[in-house]
Formats: C-alpha cells, sequence, structure tokens
C-alpha cells in the first residue's frame, strides 16, 4: 500500500489561492511516488478575490473549498473532516492564499492567526510524529505554531534579485524559529519536528526548477515517513503487560507494541488504543 498523504489547499490561484503550478507539482510527484492523496481545503470565505488578468482586486466573494475543487477536479473535502489517524502525511502548497485564508499572514505578518482547522490539523501531525511538509509561503504557518521549528523560504537576502520577499525570513527568526537559507532547488529537514520546507515560488525561477525543487521535498517526506518506528495496530481492547511502552497523545493513552517484541509467550493480548489524530 501506498504512502497515504493528505493536501491542503488554500483556493485557485497565486494571487488569492493555492499557487496552481506547486499544487500541481505536488500532486505530480505523489502520483509518481505512488501515494493514495486525498485533498482537503477549509469550507471559508476568502479573504479577497483578485482579477488575475488585471491583477486587481475584484468586488466579489468566492468560497476557498468550492475554488479549490478546481484543483483537486471536484474530488475534495471539508478540511474539517480529516483524521490525522488515516494518513501518514500532510503537504501544504503555496500561494498568496495560505497568506491570506490559512492564515492572516498577508496583512498582520508575524502577529497573525491561523484558521483553527489548519492548526488544529498541523497540531495533530506534529504531535502524532507524521511529517509536514510546506512549499512557498506555506512555511509560516509552521513558524507560527511550532516555535523553535527549522524552516525555508529560500534566501534572507535578495540574491541577485531572485529572492524579492527575503524578508520572511526575518519575520521566521523573530518568532522564535529558524531560518535555514536554500536555493530553489533544496528542501530543508527539521528532523526533530518532522517538518519538510522548500521555497518554491518564493524565488523567481524557471517553473522547471520550482518542479524539482518540490520534488525533492515529497521525496524528503518520504524518506522521513520511512525512518518512523513499525507502530503496530490492534483494535481489541484487553490487558496488557509490562513490556509495553505507553504514550500520551491529546488527552488520551496509547499503548504500543515496541519494534522486535513478538507476540509468543505473552499471557495477554497487545493492544494499541486508537485516538483521534495519532498513529494510524
Amino acid at each position: 500500500m501506498g504512502k497515504r498523504v493528505a493536501v491542503v489547499l488554500a483556493g485557485c490561484g497565486v494571487f488569492d489561492g493555492s499557487e496552481i503550478h506547486e499544487a500541481s507539482a505536488v500532486l505530480v510527484h505523489l502520483s509518481r511516488g505512488g501515494a493514495e492523496v486525498k485533498i482537503f481545503a477549509p469550507n471559508i470565505e476568502q479573504r479577497d478575490v483578485v482579477n488575475h488578468l488585471k491583477g486587481s482586486p475584484a468586488d466579489e466573494k468566492r468560497n476557498v473549498l468550492v475554488e479549490s475543487a478546481r484543483l483537486a477536479r471536484g474530488n475534495i473535502q471539508d478540511l474539517a473532516e480529516l483524521k490525522v489517524s488515516e494518513f501518514d502525511a500532510v503537504i501544504f502548497p503555496g500561494g498568496f492564499g495560505v497568506a491570506k485564508n490559512l492564515c492572516s499572514w498577508a496583512v498582520d505578518g508575524k502577529n497573525c492567526t491561523v484558521n483553527e482547522y489548519v492548526n488544529s490539523t498541523l497540531r495533530a501531525f506534529h504531535g502524532a510524529k507524521k511529517p509536514i511538509g510546506l512549499c512557498c509561503i506555506s512555511p509560516v504557518l509552521a513558524a507560527k505554531i511550532f516555535p523553535g521549528c527549522e524552516v525555508t523560504v529560500g534566501q534572507d537576502k535578495n540574491v541577485d534579485g531572485r529572492f524579492p520577499d527575503a524578508e520572511t525570513a526575518s519575520a521566521i527568526a523573530e518568532l522564535g524559529c529558524k531560518h535555514i537559507c536554500k536555493d530553489v532547488s533544496e528542501s530543508h529537514v527539521d528532523k526533530a519536528n518532522k517538518i519538510v520546507t522548500t521555497c518554491a515560488f518564493m524565488c523567481k525561477a524557471p517553473l522547471h526548477e520550482i518542479f524539482d525543487g518540490i520534488g525533492t521535498m515529497g521525496k524528503q517526506v518520504a524518506t522521513v515517513l520511512d525512518k518512523l518506528p513499525p507502530y503496530r495496530r490492534c483494535c481489541i481492547s484487553h490487558p496488557v503487560r509490562s513490556k509495553m511502552s505507553r504514550k500520551a497523545f491529546d488527552g488520551h493513552i496509547l499503548l504500543v507494541q515496541q519494534p522486535g517484541i513478538g507476540l509468543q509467550g505473552w499471557q495477554s493480548l497487545w493492544v494499541v488504543i486508537c485516538i483521534k489524530g495519532t498513529y494510524p
């Protein structure tokens, strides 16, 4: 079975939604890697609507979930319905919609607020120690939610005019996070937090370079997944012996069989109590 990955969109269109090329690149790389993908978006009104032909605001209202459905070919779900237990990883493409709809970074910068469902989704994946992939401006979500994390949005200086939004790196540092300078062809892995980031269109680069950079992020997410301990599942509730470890997540107790310990010789069945938003 392929890796199960949730992709979260922010609308459709670079100036008020998800960046279409980035979203497509994420989906293509996941498809090539054999992942099972489901797409989500919050069922909320967009902060604004931009006429992409004129580059100016449009006097209309649009819904983030409805607009994201264009990119998902209609196969999409409300982010409120995402169950972390059903996925191995989550990826957020970039686009101004991330900074406008998924959070208020576009107007409030480092003092932004994050949409409640985006916040809870990221915290649940992080709490379950499942990898999080973030493209372009999306790393600011992690910077806001997880103080001390490491992310990249490219360079912290506008090198050769290729990184016009380099000041974002300074804002990330002011949030207590570490910005790692990377080129468009690279991604960064925060091993402690299992967060993988790449700058994508935060860099003025040819489309194929951005596509390839997003590919490195996808591969790094898969690598993080492959390194996770092989915890097993069981849905039978029975007493367990002291050989089993206990971990608390979201106020519940998770009992897991340690890798390498078999069932032979055990006098009672082992169990994993199913809990919301943790191991699958």
